[in-house]
């Protein structure tokens, strides 16, 4: 199983480099490569668009800040919630499938990635007793002379600035995100991704925003296939 799944991701990986490279941000490399001593982010070791160095802000709970952005303004966040976070937090900044979505007018801000709708629901139920200021974590900090953000408005649960996890994914970080349609072409921010990334990947899932009833049944098919050799490896190593 893990063999196949390695070959599996190599060739989607490779794909996605030739095609897209990575983001423009601040700790973005210009294309992907390997990251074998990645403290935290390991989802894409074998091909990153960060260096390891900077996945240490990462490594250890609680995390304060990320580069000059404090996560804490609110109070520590829970460790479920921070969990969440730290997989949003990786995607943007270590994957290479992210360019997938470059902004089409800001090359280092992504558009409408394709969350699943089970993923947001974990995740706003990871985090709605935890306490947040902002709407939008991009434009509604207010950010001093040194670049640390701080907050303009009261601190208020995630389960009081957010209806649900819809409307939490759609919002928190701009359009960065949207929730998918489909329960298995979106992302979920751990190994299953590799069976979406190679139909999100394709060219028709590309010209069209729209998806074929066709995709979906091959991507179902394919991911009970992927679950069922997962656990079959469980089983063995247990």
């Amino acid at each position: 199983m893990l063999r196949f799944a390695v070959t599996l991701f190599a060739v989607i990986t490779s794909s996605t480099c030739q095609k897209y490279g990575c983001l423009e941000g601040d700790t973005h490399k210009v294309k992907p490569s390997p990251e074998p001593n990645m403290h935290e982010c390991t989802l894409y070791s074998k091909s990153s668009c960060c260096y390891a160095d900077f996945t240490e802000q990462l490594a250890h709970s609680p995390v304060i800040k990320v580069n000059n952005s404090y996560w804490n303004r609110c109070g520590q966040l829970s460790k479920s919630c921070e969990d969440f976070t730290k997989k949003i937090e990786c995607f943007y900044r270590c994957s290479p499938h992210a360019a997938r979505w470059i902004h089409p007018n800001y090359t280092a801000a992504i558009q409408s990635v394709p969350l699943c709708q089970s993923f947001c629901d974990d995740w706003y139920e990871a985090c709605k007793d935890d306490s947040i200021c902002v709407h939008n974590w991009l434009t509604d900090w207010e950010w001093d002379e040194s670049g640390e953000n701080h907050c303009k408005n009261k601190c208020i649960p995630y389960s009081e600035m957010y209806a649900n996890g819809t409307d939490m994914c759609q919002n928190m970080w701009g359009k960065s995100f949207k929730v998918s349609e489909s329960s298995c072409l979106c992302l979920q921010m751990n190994k299953k991704d590799m069976m979406a990334m190679k139909y999100l990947l394709s060219e028709s899932s590309e010209e069209s925003s729209s998806i074929s009833s066709s995709e979906e049944h091959a991507c179902q098919k394919k991911l009970l296939k992927f679950e069922k050799l997962e656990g079959e490896e469980g089983e063995q190593t247990r």
